[in-house]
């Protein structure tokens, strides 16, 4: 009786495939309030929003601007508003859940643990991966519980499924996106440093985003009989949402590194560099293609990131310097003579009545 519940209470939990990382974050994260109480708030204001669309005229109205990552879908008053759930699911997977992996990393850093978590095998790419699916997870669980209203809308009439399809796939690759900006904000000390680097951050990425899709929307406008322009638009944004997810977690990384030598450059400013200057290539990479494939300097900038915490090894065949420990000097025979001639055995050596043998 005991080994089936204990069968199956194994059988509820987390496969160890996962990742000792990702499991460990999951069950913090699933019991925590940061998943529980903006889980059953989302469903309430979910409920509310259908209720409100059932009451409307019309929730959407038609516009050929509707691809992946176009924010202007889910703001309210814009003429390409997609209704009251869509502003709901964007305020809460977009902005609120992502914006939970802000404390991920600080109960890392200010009590050591990452100075633990790397004496095991577990490399810093490890560690930051497993805290950003934890993070992404349960961003996607949320979204998922969603899905049912989905097919409610339907009844209203009138929606669009390849809209409802590229703004669902736009809530899972831009929540993946502020989760990794907010865990690579989150591995500075203060709650200033914190926010100042999520907002520059979240500055660098909107720029870049609209560089590339207004560039590219532009570049292909007046073209809808050419097949590759929805390729090139996603193309381009998807190219964005590789380099700042790199960037997010590369700033992470950096931040838990245990050694940094003299000759080398801090990583973390390399990578808050990265999100200076990433605008500024894109748009350079934007204009050279006429505004097709921005989405190249995007990629670039992202493999620049994911090297730039890489520390110079020496080939195999170097031989390691020998040590330069400190030796111990040299201490005098046992049998040497003592100061002023006086040669005398060691006190120990005599026998217990303090006799010398032979009597006296």
């Amino acid at each position: 009786m005991s080994e089936a519940v204990g069968d199956l209470f194994k059988s509820r939990d987390l496969p160890e495939r996962l990742g000792p990382m990702t499991v460990k974050e999951l069950r913090q994260g699933l019991r925590r309030g940061m998943f529980i109480y903006p889980f059953l708030g989302i469903h309430l204001l979910a409920v509310v929003s259908m209720a409100v669309e059932f009451q409307m005229p019309e929730v959407e109205k038609f516009t050929e601007h509707t691809g992946m990552l176009n924010l202007f879908l889910f703001i309210p008053g814009h003429p390409w508003f997609s209704g009251p759930f869509w502003a709901v699911t964007g305020v809460i997977c977009l902005v609120l859940m992502p914006l939970g992996g802000l404390a991920l990393m600080g109960q890392e850093l200010e009590e050591g643990n990452h100075e633990l978590l790397l004496m095991t095998p577990l490399s810093r790419w490890k560690v930051i991966r497993g805290k950003f699916l934890a993070m992404w997870g349960l961003c996607l669980l949320t979204f998922v519980s969603l899905l049912p209203y989905l097919i409610v809308r339907y009844l209203i009439g009138g929606i669009d499924p390849w809209r409802n399809i590229s703004m669902a796939l736009t809530v899972i690759v831009f929540s993946g996106m502020m989760a990794a900006g907010a865990i690579g904000a989150s591995s500075f000390t203060g709650i200033a440093g914190r926010i100042a680097m999520l907002g520059l951050f979240a500055g660098s990425m909107l720029a870049s985003l609209g560089i590339v899709a207004w560039a590219c929307a532009a570049a292909v406008d007046g073209m809808t009989s050419w097949a590759p322009n929805g390729i090139l638009y996603h193309f381009n944004v998807l190219s964005a949402a590789f380099c700042y997810t790199i960037f997010g977690l590369a700033l992470a990384r950096s931040r838990i590194r245990l050694v940094v030598h003299h000759y080398e450059v801090k990583p973390s400013w390399m990578i808050i560099g990265l999100l200076f200057f990433t605008p500024f290539v894109t748009g350079m990479a934007t204009a050279m293609t006429v505004g097709f494939a921005g989405g190249v300097g995007l990629i670039g900038m992202g493999l620049v990131g994911w090297f730039a915490d890489v520390s110079p090894k020496a080939p195999g065949w170097v031989e390691a310097p020998a040590p330069n420990v400190p030796q111990a000097p040299d201490l005098p025979p046992a049998d040497e003579a003592a100061p002023g001639g006086d040669v005398s055995g060691d006190p120990r050596d005599e026998p217990a009545g303090g006799d010398p043998p032979g009597g006296p």
